[in-house]
């Protein structure tokens, strides 16, 4: 029966097969909060559209680059494992669709064409794009996946980079308040996030010997420390209150409801239907966050407002 699912996965196109493998659908969902920090540096810094034009397409050519690599790699590095969990045992390096050495080589050249794409917007977007892809890939992938509970918060520091490289595209200095409270947010955004598919995948993650905190933990310690998550993430809105009082109460009202949510859901639900509608409201905060940052700022670049 598997031999026989390889050879009907084999007669997929060649550019299905190389979208499995550099994982586009995480590639868009990042070019969201990517777009969300460039938009915010033109609004900031009152910069046109066309004035950055050559900046905004190195970063959205650089960005994917290194997120695709990111994706290569770690599809490479993970095809032991990725054999065993039913949602990653189809991907084209565990069916054989495409080879490990292939992998890498595609990997490696995006590597490198996405940073040095990156740094011609500006070398810390570059730097920043080179940082993103090593903690993915060497802290992450390689050293705490399977070693630690604490594995999702060394991915953290990785997912959190995109707004990052976006900011730093159009102008190179991260220490303004309204950045670095979009990069937390994105950083603590990622542990509900991640803990809810835990909860859901604990059986395959089980399988494939990865730690995650509620197959180690359990749920109730899980619902705690994603609480206290939750508590950090609405503390860190009103970073963005330095720019925008429209944005600290989007982000302030969004991480309340979360945290209600996971208050009210934890004693109302069992724990698999409590993760299933954690995880809806993280792809909800995230949308409407980013987006509503990303229309904020193109309303003033564009009419001044």
């Amino acid at each position: 029966m598997e031999r026989e699912d390889i050879r009907t996965t084999e007669k997929q196109p060649l550019t299905d097969i190389l979208a499995k493998t550099v994982k586009t659908g995480i590639i868009k969902s990042n070019l969201v909060p990517m777009f969300a920090g460039l938009t915010l540096a033109l609004y900031t810094y009152e910069y046109g559209l066309l004035e950055k034009l050559p900046e905004i397409i190195f970063a959205l050519i650089g960005s994917i680059m290194v997120m695709g690599a990111a994706g290569a790699f770690n599809n490479w590095y993970d095809r032991d494992i990725d054999a065993i969990m039913e949602r990653t045992k189809t991907r084209p390096t565990v069916t054989g669709q495409i080879k490990p050495r292939q992998v890498l080589w595609l990997a490696s050249l995006m590597a490198v064409l996405g940073v040095i794409i990156l740094s011609l917007a500006t070398p810390l977007a570059g730097f920043l794009g080179f940082l993103g892809l090593f903690f993915y890939v060497v802290p992450y992938t390689m050293w705490t996946k399977r070693r630690t509970i604490y594995n999702t918060e060394v991915g953290s520091l990785s997912g959190a980079t995109p707004p990052l490289i976006g900011w730093a595209a159009i102008y190179p200095d991260i220490t303004h308040p309204a950045i670095l409270g979009l990069f937390v947010i994105a950083l603590i955004w990622q542990m509900p996030h991640f803990y809810s598919i835990a909860i859901r995948k604990q059986e395959e993650y089980t399988a494939a010997k990865i730690p995650m905190l509620p197959v180690v933990k359990g749920a109730r310690r899980t619902y705690i420390q994603t609480n206290i998550y939750l508590v950090i993430l609405i503390g860190t809105s009103f970073l963005l209150g330095t720019l925008s009082l429209g944005l600290l109460l989007v982000s302030l009202l969004l991480g309340i409801g979360w945290l209600v949510l996971s208050l009210y859901g934890y004693r109302k639900m069992d724990s698999e239907k409590w993760a299933k509608y954690m995880f809806i409201y993280s792809l909800i905060h995230m949308t409407v966050l980013f987006t509503t940052v990303i229309i904020y700022s193109l309303m003033g670049v564009l009419f001044g407002l």
